[in-house]
């Protein structure tokens, strides 16, 4: 059996009421007094603990019991090898929480010789120089504040330097292109929630490993991109947490509001942001008296709603009168599509921009009434290169262009094809149709009336019924109803099709003051929507689909 007396205080904490923690927390408190306190196999390394919060509170600032209790896991050793038992560490809290400041002691400790390992460099990165050289700025600041520490630690503006261990504390931005054969002890990747994928991180740890004891901090408060790196790393934290993955493969301390309606109840709080705990030192009763002033003002400003949900109570809000779907119910239409050959279908398709994309669909319809739905998209070339970075190479400095849209690898999935020419060849939209008749029921085709003077004609001689939308706007207030239902009780499949949940997350719901629905772009220009608008044309004749209506000559007995 285990003891370690700031895990042991933390969880005291909580079995006594004395503090309050979120689903995810309370798992964390089973998970570790399961794999951790009852294995004969693990050390925590009492010295370093104690040396680190000693360290922490000297120089820096007075430590709570949450990051005591973060503190001891990252000193937490395999007895066969003294090698550390968590590499990645993945820290989420509401804005304000002071996981910058714990991140700065831990790394500013770890290249002292206190932690006695040379050249343990850590980098910590972020997608903006700004936000990355927040800790090293501080630790800058406390160097110069001290002679004693300016005896052991050389600082700059960009990097601090211990004298014993020649470790280095610096920052970088995420890109990751030129920082291969790096050779750092730990990385800290802050603001996780603005990773659209795995490719930055990837370069920044490539070099872990080279030296004894390699860590991995992502920290960060949650934010609105959706199916990217945080919500990939979120899943694997509840898997790690329910037992369903390896229980060392990561370290999940998550602190979030367990529901929107908390959000009323100023005592629950502290479940988003662990600074919030009674008794409250001078700063966090600062911090909790503007988050109350920010909550106050929402009253008569709710504009900053989703704002407040997501970075102060670290619950992602999706406000419905803005987006068609919550972010579940949109990743809920990624199940499998059934067979569909010979089955019937609605042709749809919206070509309102011939000069950036344009998307094909066919909606089909099943026995439970399941709205189900195959895409392909066309993109002009011109406008990917120039909105999305999709000609670039991954060495060059991208910034967020190609994070927006990841184009390419949606082109290698098959979701979309792109194309040359200063317009999209309404004769490729054509074609896809003809094709897709070859192993799908075809009943017709819908479409708004842009475009289609050019686009009918080329329909109708390769033999397709055509049904033009003279007023689509109309029809999205018309639809509005039954599209938010099915959204909700997951009754539209997508497939695994990330580009068609990026177009279902960029739509924006407007409200007239008739109370009259209009599906639009939450940004004009590079958050397109196209195949969103594809799959509203063909739910406007959804009710013609035959279920069941699977036919081939096969089947008949002459």
């Amino acid at each position: 059996m285990n003891s370690q007396k700031y895990v042991d205080e933390y969880i005291r904490l909580y079995e006594t009421g004395q503090i309050k923690l979120n689903k995810e927390r309370k798992l964390l408190i089973k998970f570790v007094q399961k794999n951790i306190l009852n294995n004969d196999e693990v050390y925590f390394d009492d010295e370093l603990i104690e040396n680190c919060i000693a360290f922490g509170e000297k120089w820096y600032f007075p430590l709570t019991a949450f990051q005591r209790f973060l503190i001891a896991f990252v000193f937490l050793f395999w007895k066969k090898n003294n090698r550390v038992v968590f590499r990645k560490f993945l820290w989420m809290l509401g804005r304000g929480g002071g996981k910058n400041g714990l991140i700065t002691v831990i790394s500013n400790f770890l290249i002292s010789e206190l932690h006695g390992i040379d050249d343990y460099n850590i980098s910590i990165v972020a997608n903006s120089e700004e936000q990355a050289k927040t800790s090293v700025d501080e630790a800058y600041k406390c160097v110069k504040k001290y002679e004693v520490l300016q005896r052991a630690f050389k600082a700059t503006l960009t990097k601090i330097v211990s004298k014993k261990t020649n470790s280095i504390f610096t920052f970088r931005t995420s890109n990751g292109g030129t920082k291969d054969g790096l050779r750092d002890g730990a990385v800290i990747f802050d603001e996780i929630h603005q990773y659209e994928d795995n490719k930055d991180v990837r370069v920044h740890i490539s070099g872990l490993g080279k030296k004894p004891n390699p860590r991995e901090f992502y920290i960060g408060t949650d934010g609105y991109v959706r199916d990217g790196f945080l919500d990939k790393l979120k899943e694997k934290a509840m898997k790690v947490l329910n037992g369903e993955a390896r229980w060392n493969s990561l370290f999940p301390f998550i602190c979030k509001l367990d529901d929107e309606s908390e959000m009323d109840s100023p005592e629950l709080w502290e479940k988003a942001n662990p600074m919030l705990c009674e008794p409250r030192s001078d700063y966090a009763q600062g911090l909790f008296d503007t988050i109350y002033e920010e909550y106050e003002e929402l009253e008569e400003d709710p504009s900053n709603f989703e704002e407040f949900m997501t970075k102060r109570m670290n619950l992602p809000k999706v406000d419905l009168e803005k987006s068609v779907a919550t972010w579940e119910e949109i990743e809920a239409t990624n199940r499998d599509l059934p067979d569909l050959l010979n089955e019937e279908c609605i042709g749809c398709l919206d070509y309102a921009s011939i000069r950036d994309f344009a998307a094909c669909g066919l909606l089909f319809r099943d026995e439970e009434e399941n709205y189900l739905f195959k895409t392909h998209s066309y993109v002009r070339k011109e406008f990917v290169d120039k909105h999305y970075a999709y000609s670039k190479k991954q060495n060059d400095n991208l910034k967020n262009q190609k994070k927006l849209a990841p184009i390419r690898e949606w082109e290698e999935q098959g979701l979309l094809s792109v194309v040359e020419g200063p317009t999209i060849d309404p004769h490729i939209i054509v074609q896809w149709f003809v094709d897709m008749r070859e192993h799908y029921v075809i009943k017709k085709i819908i479409a708004d009336n842009f475009r289609m003077e050019i686009l009918k004609p080329l329909f109708e001689a390769e033999g397709f019924e055509v049904e033009v939308i003279k007023n689509p706007r109309a029809i999205h207030s018309l639809l509005a109803p039954r599209i938010e239902t099915a959204f909700a009780n997951h009754k539209i499949l997508f497939g695994n099709n990330p580009l068609m949940r990026w177009y279902t997350n960029n739509v924006l719901v407007t409200i007239d003051k008739r109370g009259n629905k209009e599906y639009q772009k939450k940004e004009p220009v590079k958050r397109k929507t196209d195949g969103f608008q594809a799959f509203v044309h063909g739910m406007y004749r959804a009710d013609e689909i035959s279920v069941g209506s699977s036919f081939a000559f096969a089947d008949i007995d002459f």
